[in-house]
């Protein structure tokens, strides 16, 4: 990792803090997905529950973005805050049979006593599945709507950071598009790295935005340049604004699936605020095998593009699927913190043919669920857990997680329950720092279903669990939960 303090850059432009939430003038429009947060399930009537995995961390910087220029928040997604902080799992053998490991802990709920948290982890191996190279297209928007000191020119600096990353055994091709797209580069060696940083710096930004036909070029260049068992993927880096041709999120992952099963994967880049359009490139990722981050400042390009490399570009598990089933024994209710439009049906779990999220080298899933403890005389049904008497059985859940090696077309499943063991008075700090994140984000977005979630509890929960935090992330965090109660009033 680099030596960066990633907390100590503000927003691109130099913008400072104001006193209270700045006014958005009525033409900057941004667009963000509204898929509803779950309520309680009845664990008697829905034992199951079942969710694609998701790796994005947009919405994090994306809300650091916002409090840093005064912006009242949007977009905000518990998963996608949770999972920008690394956790203390284990990690596989080198001679696992599985890319992953999966832990559980349970403990009270701070923001609900009567109510317990159960966090779920699961850590992907950081083994890289491939010595092959990387046969790279950045896509990059070069449209009107990319002429700020926080969109073009922040976008060419991170690609300078990125291009520093290949060598001789990758090829990048470079595509812009605006009104029309442009082949700037093709399968040009990685290790040329000056022609490819003037190219870079070269970047000027007018017309309007063609998006769809810039992805249609983007994949064409990746398939001609096709490197087998090696790391094929497409990088746009977008404000996400497409005007021209193709440009609903519906209407672009059509266009997005079609090309995702050629074996391309691509990494979305989101860059800028105003008429930021989140919920298009979050679809794109989504559909396409691939994952989504903000870059707000050039520091969080270190992240992303350096520090993360391997996680970014090299998948382990394709289409890797959870699905909780709870014990009545032990749970009454529960409802899923986050993955509001991640949420699969339970019959989903099974179906290979259904597309899900993509974990990379070194990447880490953690979700958590709100339980509501069992009374005596609960009834039961017929599943593992369905077919025990009320309170025979002190298991809280088992994990199931189906995933597909890189490139199969059929699954795997693994099976990791939950034993009375996992709960405990004594959480560890990673649960206690992850729960506080989950706290604010609850707090932020008014959810109905968080009692009294409070930040100001959750920033005292997240001080005192930072542990080593090296590089200043999750002091950071606590300096965000600052700038949001002073906005806030």
């Amino acid at each position: 990792m680099s030596d960066a303090s990633y907390h100590e850059g503000i927003a691109y432009d130099g913008s400072v803090p104001p006193e209270q939430w700045r006014d958005v003038p009525v033409d900057e429009q941004e667009e963000y997905d509204d898929s509803p947060e779950q309520s309680f399930q009845d664990v008697t009537t829905s034992p199951l529950s079942t969710f694609a995995s998701d790796v994005d961390t947009a919405s994090y910087s994306n809300l650091r973005r916002q409090l840093r220029q005064g912006v009242a928040p949007e977009g905000v997604r518990i998963e996608e805050l949770v999972n920008y902080f690394d956790y203390d799992y284990p990690t596989p053998d080198g001679d696992a049979e599985d890319p992953f490991t999966v832990t559980t802990q349970i403990a009270e709920s701070p923001w609900s006593p009567d109510h317990q948290l159960a966090m779920i982890g699961v850590q992907a191996t950081a083994a890289k599945p491939t010595s092959q190279g990387n046969n790279i297209v950045f896509l990059l928007d070069v449209s009107g709507s990319m002429d700020e000191p926080n969109k073009l020119p922040l976008l060419a600096d991170s690609f300078e950071l990125l291009v520093e990353q290949l060598d001789e055994d990758d090829t990048v091709s470079i595509v812009t598009y605006a009104g029309s797209d442009q082949v700037l580069a093709d399968s040009v060696p990685g290790d040329r790295r000056g022609e490819l940083v003037e190219i870079l710096r070269e970047l000027q930004a007018g017309g309007s935005t063609g998006g769809a036909q810039g992805l249609q070029t983007a994949y064409e260049l990746a398939a001609e340049n096709f490197v087998d068992g090696g790391n094929n993927r497409v990088i746009l880096a977008t404000d996400g604004d497409f005007n021209v041709g193709p440009s609903t999120p519906e209407q672009l992952t059509d266009l997005i699936e079609d090309h995702a099963k050629s074996g391309v994967y691509i990494s979305v880049l989101g860059f800028g605020m105003g008429n930021l359009k989140d919920n298009t490139m979050e679809a794109i990722a989504d559909h396409g095998n691939g994952n989504y981050a903000y870059i707000d400042t050039l520091d969080e390009a270190r992240k992303v593009l350096v520090d993360e490399f391997d996680s970014t570009m090299f998948v382990v598990a394709q289409d890797l699927k959870v699905q909780v089933e709870f014990n009545p024994a032990t749970v009454a209710e529960y409802r899923l913190l986050g993955y509001d439009n991640r949420r699969l049906e339970d019959e989903e779990f099974d179906d290979d043919t259904k597309d899900a999220g993509d974990v990379g080298a070194g990447h880490a899933v953690t979700a958590f669920y709100e339980l509501v403890p069992a009374r005596e005389g609960a009834p039961v049904d017929d599943l593992d857990y369905q077919d025990v008497e009320s309170g025979q059985s002190t298991d809280f859940l088992t994990v199931h997680v189906r995933y597909k090696q890189p490139g199969a077309g059929t699954s795997t499943e693994v099976v990791f329950p939950a034993r009375a063991s996992v709960f405990t008075t004594r959480p560890t700090s990673d649960f206690r720092f992850a729960s506080a994140v989950v706290e604010f984000a609850l707090a932020v977005t008014g959810s109905p279903h968080a009692e009294d979630a409070s930040p100001t509890r959750a920033r005292e929960r997240a001080e005192a669990a930072l542990g080593e935090d090296s590089y200043g992330l999750r002091s950071e965090f606590v300096g965000l939960i600052d700038t949001y109660q002073e906005l806030a009033g």
